[in-house]
C-alpha cells in the first residue's frame, strides 16, 4: 500500500527510493513464473526441449528454480558418427514423450538436450568429454554424482532411466512404448517358412533326425548365451563407445561390469573359433584318413585354439584389472 505524499516528503531521499523499490522476493518470484511458464510453453510443442549455452545456463543452472531438469548431452550431427548417441535419443524420446502424455505431468519436471554442436561451451564448463551423457539438475543445490546417470553399467533403456528418474525426484513414470510390430511379423515369417520346407518335403522327412543339423543349432544357442546376448537384451547397452572429442572408438568395455554390444558379437566368434579348433583336433585323432591329412587337420585346430584362447584371455584381463589373481 501507499502512504500520503505529505508523508513521503517528511523522509529522506533515500529512504524514499528504497520503500518504493519491489520487494526482491517479488522479483525472483516473477522470475521463475516466467521460466515455468516458457518452459512449459516448449515441453507442449516438443517432448524434449533444445538447448543451447545462453539458454542452459539460464533455465538448469540459475536459479530461482523449483523443478527439476533432465539433460541428455549428446552428439547427434553426422558428422559426430556417434551411433550410440542415436539409439540412447530414441530411449530418451520414448521416456519423455511417456511423461509427456502422462496423466501426472506437471511443472515438476523438465526433459531437455544438449548437442556438442550447439553448446560446446557447457561440455567443457562441466569438464564432459564423452556422450551421450544423462544428469539431473535438482531445484536447488549442485547435482551430485549419483545425479549422473551410469550409463555404461546400465545402460540406456527407457525403462532403467525412469527408474533412475524416479530415485532422484520422486516422480514416478511409466515407460508407453509405440506398437512394434517387427517382432510378429518376424515370428510370423519363421512359422511361414518352416510350415512350407515341411510341407515341401512331407514325403522326406529324414533330414529332422540329422544330429549335426541338431547339434549345430544347439552350439548357435549355447554361443548366444555365454556371449551376453541375454544381457544385452535386458540392459539395452550401446552398440559401441565414440569418444567426441579424439573419434577413436571402443569396442570392449574396460569394466567387469559393463559391457558393450560389439563385445558380446566379438567374443561370440571368438567361442566359435575356439569350437572350430577343438572340433578339427577330435577329428584328427578319431578319423582314420591319410596321416599326413591328419596332421593337418591337427596343426589348424591346435593353433585355432591357441591363437582365439589367447585373444579371448587378453580380453578378459583388461577387464578384470589385476589378472591374473596372485
Amino acid at each position: 500500500f501507499l502512504l500520503p505524499i505529505t508523508y513521503y516528503r517528511r523522509l529522506p531521499r533515500w529512504m524514499v527510493a528504497l520503500i518504493l523499490l519491489p520487494h526482491p522476493c517479488a522479483c525472483l518470484q516473477n522470475l521463475l513464473a516466467e521460466k515455468v511458464e516458457q518452459l512449459m510453453e516448449w515441453s507442449s510443442r516438443r517432448s524434449v526441449v533444445r538447448m543451447n549455452g545462453d539458454k542452459f545456463r539460464r533455465f538448469v543452472k540459475a536459479p530461482p528454480r523449483n523443478y527439476s531438469v533432465i539433460v541428455m548431452f549428446t552428439a547427434l550431427q553426422p558428422q559426430r558418427q556417434c551411433s550410440v548417441c542415436r539409439q540412447a535419443n530414441e530411449e530418451y524420446q520414448v521416456l519423455a514423450n511417456s511423461w509427456r502424455y502422462s496423466s501426472a505431468f506437471s511443472n515438476k519436471l523438465f526433459f531437455t538436450i544438449v548437442d556438442y554442436d550447439e553448446g560446446a561451451d557447457v561440455f567443457q564448463q562441466l569438464n564432459m568429454n564423452s556422450a551421450p551423457t544423462f544428469m539431473h539438475f535438482p531445484p536447488k543445490g549442485k547435482p551430485k554424482r549419483a545425479d549422473t546417470f551410469d550409463l555404461q553399467r546400465i545402460g540406456f533403456a527407457a525403462e532403467q532411466l525412469a527408474k533412475w528418474i524416479a530415485d532422484r525426484t520422486d516422480v514416478h513414470i511409466r515407460v508407453f512404448r509405440p506398437p512394434n510390430y517387427s517382432g510378429t511379423i518376424a515370428l510370423a515369417l519363421l512359422v511361414s517358412l518352416v510350415g512350407g520346407l515341411l510341407y515341401l518335403r512331407r514325403n522326406n522327412l529324414e533330414f529332422i533326425y540329422n544330429k549335426t543339423g541338431w547339434a549345430m543349432a544347439a552350439l548357435c544357442v549355447v554361443f548366444a548365451m555365454t556371449s551376453g546376448q541375454m544381457w544385452n537384451h535386458i540392459r539395452g547397452p550401446p552398440y559401441a563407445h565414440k569418444n567426441p572429442q579424439n573419434g577413436q572408438v571402443s569396442y570392449i568395455h574396460g569394466s567387469s561390469q559393463a559391457q558393450f554390444v560389439a563385445e558380446s558379437h566379438i567374443i561370440l566368434l571368438l567361442n566359435a573359433a575356439i569350437t572350430m579348433g577343438m572340433v578339427l583336433l577330435n577329428e584328427a585323432a578319431t578319423s582314420k584318413g591319410d596321416v599326413g591329412k591328419r596332421r593337418i587337420i591337427c596343426l589348424v585346430g591346435l593353433g585355432l585354439v591357441v591363437f582365439f584362447f589367447s585373444f579371448l584371455l587378453s580380453i578378459f584381463r583388461s577387464k578384470y584389472h589385476g589378472y591374473p589373481y596372485r
